[in-house]
């Protein structure tokens, strides 16, 4: 049987990243999505519905995201969906679904969302906004070259 394990999430950070390290010192960033849902039900009446959705990157990308993300901002990530369970402290099973982050990408957001954040590295001219960091290969993202659009405007503009 063939196996498919991708997922594709477009919103705005609930909190700013947690950056943490593991014992061998890869970076490891936790952040929240909160991704939007919008439609007009067969009544005529539009209704909206929101999906929180949490998520941990990797090494240079968990650096990046935690440098220049913070609650409130949008981004595209692309990631794998990853089941954790545990026992809690009072005997309990628990579990839960997260996306692991492979790849993201800067969206536009307005420059209020924008203030007190450090500004994305210049990509050098060549005229391309939100690169995508592939962490698929080793040490990808690392040194990823990326910026935010800074025109300004809700990203939810965006007509897909």
């Amino acid at each position: 049987m063939a196996n498919f394990n991708k997922v594709f999430l477009m919103g705005n950070l609930t909190r700013d990243p947690q950056l943490s390290y593991t014992p061998n010192q890869t970076a490891v960033v936790d952040f929240g999505l909160a991704v939007n849902r919008r439609w007009t039900g067969r009544d005529g009446e539009r209704k909206e519905e929101t999906c929180f959705v949490d998520c941990r990157a990797f090494a240079g990308t968990a650096e990046t995201i935690n440098k220049y993300l913070s609650k409130g901002r949008p981004v595209f990530i692309e990631g794998r969906l990853t089941f954790n369970s545990w026992t809690a402290q009072d005997g309990t099973r628990r579990s839960k679904h997260r996306v692991t982050v492979e790849n993201f990408q800067f969206l536009p957001g307005t420059r209020a969302a924008n203030a007190g954040q450090a500004e994305p590295p210049d990509t050098g001219g060549t005229g391309t906004q939100g690169e995508s960091v592939d962490t698929s290969r080793p040490g990808a993202g690392r040194d990823a070259q990326q910026r935010p659009d800074d025109t300004g405007g809700p990203a939810d503009d965006i007509p897909f």
